[in-house]
């Protein structure tokens, strides 16, 4: 079910912690999951020279936070925006079907952290961390996406079958 690079990075994840005074922090969550990531950079010349993650959830979303943060330390910011949930979830060998929105949060949490960054050097106003809750039917290509691990469904979907979520409350 999981591979050993999964297990790997699960039972011994790396880069666990808190960043004081940290440069950029971003912070995602899935309320019917319970998987809460913070990602904290610390960046000098536009390289993220160090990056640290607290998460609370499963062993997926641990694992992809670790991943995650192996992935981006040494990389320049352009990089690492660059840096995908694929990207960590093939680091990982591949994730159970069921647990793919975890690399969806990895990298949110990457993204909202170097955009943390930006607006802090640009002197716009810190970003409110925000919960992936929502079902948003206005997507760009008009297809409707399961708000938790972002399968295409069904616009009367009340249940994902991959994640095994509910949809009613979003519909």
């Amino acid at each position: 079910m999981y591979s050993k690079t999964v297990m790997d990075h699960f039972r011994n994840p790396r880069n666990v912690g808190v960043i004081e005074k940290a440069d950029g922090i971003g912070e995602v969550g899935n309320p019917i999951c319970g998987d809460m990531m913070t990602i904290y950079l610390d960046i000098e010349d536009n390289i993220i020279k160090d990056i640290k993650f607290q998460t609370f959830g499963c062993g997926s979303a641990i694992a992809v936070s670790s991943m995650l943060s192996e992935i981006a330390r040494g990389k320049t910011l352009e990089e690492a925006k660059k840096i995908t949930n694929k990207d960590v979830a093939d680091a990982l060998e591949g994730l159970p079907q069921n647990k793919l929105h975890c690399s969806n949060l990895g990298a949110d949490a990457l993204q909202m952290a170097i955009k943390d960054y930006e607006n802090r050097k640009s002197g716009v106003a810190p970003i409110i961390p925000s919960m992936k809750d929502i079902h948003d039917h206005g997507s760009k290509d008009g297809q409707c996406y399961c708000p938790y691990c972002d399968i295409e469904i069904e616009r009367d979907t009340t249940f994902c079958d991959a994640c095994n979520s509910s949809l009613e409350e979003d519909h």
